[in-house]
């Protein structure tokens, strides 16, 4: 490994745009592609900070940074246009997070990495919308945070509430959210506003393992710790009134719910399960990366299959999960208000995933191609017109929910002609971390950040307060920041921003 200087590094970023820089060739080795990142100057300052820290470390310690990620991902195998960081991009296990690399189906080299998908496979943002008001929660607040925390089962070990057998997993891991339809829990509207319908039909459940099935069977229907989230919101501003209304947003002060979570326990144990196999074969199969957590196998390797039709699987299980929540939600709703879920019209807006591999149809110096795209930490965003975008929004673009983080506002983008050619429809997902969680810890008090929420009149109901500090606005990058890059980028669009009333978190 060539240890360079900080101004040696400079030599290989160039500024290709207000909010774009390119990372040359050579700023690692092997590197197949250029990479490219989107930071405005704020976000700017943290991704450089986080290259000199590591120059001045020498490579010791921790995550490489956002930007080296980045490149080591430019140098993988069948890589095909450019390996893309979103303004959200921070260090990661292999890929970073908010990092985005798409990978040419014919090519017989080409890679599938656990890496690129993260260990919380199908983590992702539902929102629904309701017909309330904020002046109709507001005196019912502290209750119906108190009544959602109750329906919904939160914190590390929690254990779900609806009721699970041995078979029932099995049908759910190959049927996603087809399963939850024909169990009750679900609407049928709701899978038409759900990426992939709600189902990837590659899910074989015979690639989870025993150990993975064991850890999803008592977790599923359940919100888990970390930064997942059930938010109530309320509209705060309305940037494109067209695209709102196709959504069903129709004033500010709207009320919404916002759901953030993934596969739990399953999903975890599905990644950990591949990358022990596939460290077996890139030994077999002669694959160099730059970095051993970029573990990796051919797309069309048994290895590289498995694990594809075992992520589906654990993608479906999430979206499962956040359905049964969607269903806990709605019970907790229409017993607070008298009413049912369909009079207080809780359709689901749109649900997004941000941690997910897939193949999808792209164009690539004016030819069509079929790709597997990894994004981690990014979420698709197609423009309109596209064919995999339901009906409601083929004039709009697809909806993209961007979660903030605990106290802070959320948005909703949709996508963009633009975004297509650039990034492969995709943009960012969240806020992305500044401090590490144990820096975090370190650095604030946990009374402060909930006294700061109070202050803002945002009730919070944690299940493990201790926590609260890792999820702290002060630890993350700012959303706003983040999303602004992404429109003024052009990959994706404004259309609604939405500020919180009410926490729950595990």
């Amino acid at each position: 490994m060539v240890i360079r200087t900080y101004n040696e590094e400079q030599q290989y970023l160039e500024k290709i745009s207000s909010c774009a820089w390119k990372i040359k060739k050579g700023f690692v080795p092997n590197m197949k592609v250029e990479g490219v990142f989107y930071a405005n100057d704020a976000l700017e300052k943290l991704m450089f900070d986080e290259l000199k820290n590591s120059c001045h470390s020498q490579g010791f310690g921790g995550f490489l940074p956002g930007m080296k990620q980045i490149a080591n991902v430019a140098a993988l195998p069948g890589i095909i246009g450019k390996s893309v960081g979103l303004p959200d991009v921070h260090a990661g296990y292999g890929f970073a997070i908010g990092n985005m690399a798409a990978f040419d189906m014919g090519d017989p080299k080409a890679i599938v990495s656990p890496g690129g998908v993260g260990f919380d496979i199908n983590c992702g943002v539902r929102l629904l919308r309701t017909n309330l008001s904020e002046k109709d929660v507001s005196p019912v607040k502290e209750q119906l945070a108190q009544s959602l925390f109750d329906h919904i089962p939160v914190g590390v070990g929690s254990k779900g509430v609806i009721p699970m057998t041995a078979k029932d997993l099995e049908e759910a891991l190959e049927m996603g959210m087809d399963w939850s339809l024909r169990e009750g829990y679900a609407w049928a509207e709701d899978k038409e506003h759900c990426e992939e319908y709600g189902r990837m039909l590659q899910a074989d459940p015979a690639k989870v393992s025993m150990r993975a099935k064991k850890r999803g069977l008592p977790q599923l229907g359940t919100l888990g710790a970390g930064n997942h989230y059930v938010e109530i919101q309320v509209v705060d501003e309305i940037y494109n009134k067209f695209a709102a209304n196709k959504m069903g947003i129709e004033h500010k002060g709207q009320v919404c719910v916002m759901i953030h979570s993934g596969s739990r326990g399953l999903g975890h144990q599905v990644a950990t399960d591949a990358l022990v196999a596939m460290e077996k074969a890139m030994k077999r199969d002669k694959i160099e990366v730059n970095d051993r957590q970029l573990a990796c196998a051919h797309i069309r390797s048994q290895e590289g299959q498995d694990y594809l039709k075992g992520m589906a699987g654990a993608a479906n299980y999430a979206w499962v999960n956040r359905t049964s929540m969607t269903f806990l939600t709605r019970q907790a709703f229409a017993k607070m208000f008298h009413s049912t879920p369909d009079d207080l019209d809780m359709h689901v807006i749109y649900d997004v995933s941000h941690n997910i591999a897939k193949v999808e149809e792209h164009f690539v110096e004016g030819k069509q191609r079929t790709l597997l795209l990894h994004r981690k930490g990014s979420t698709r965003a197609f423009p309109p017109h596209h064919p995999l975008i339901p009906v409601d929004y083929q004039l709009t673009g697809q909806p993209v929910l961007i979660g903030g983080t605990m106290g802070t506002c959320s948005y909703i983008l949709t996508g963009t002609e633009r975004g297509m050619l650039e990034t492969f429809g995709s943009t960012c997902h969240g806020a992305g971390r500044a401090l590490s969680r144990a820096k975090s810890r370190r650095n604030l008090d946990y009374t402060d950040v909930l006294d700061a929420l109070a202050e803002k009149g945002i009730s919070i109901r944690v299940a493990s307060p201790k926590l609260v500090m890792e999820e702290a606005p002060q630890s993350y990058k700012n959303v706003t920041d983040v999303v602004d890059t992404c429109h003024a980028a052009g990959i994706s669009e404004k259309a609604i921003k939405l500020r919180p009333i009410a926490v729950i978190k595990g």
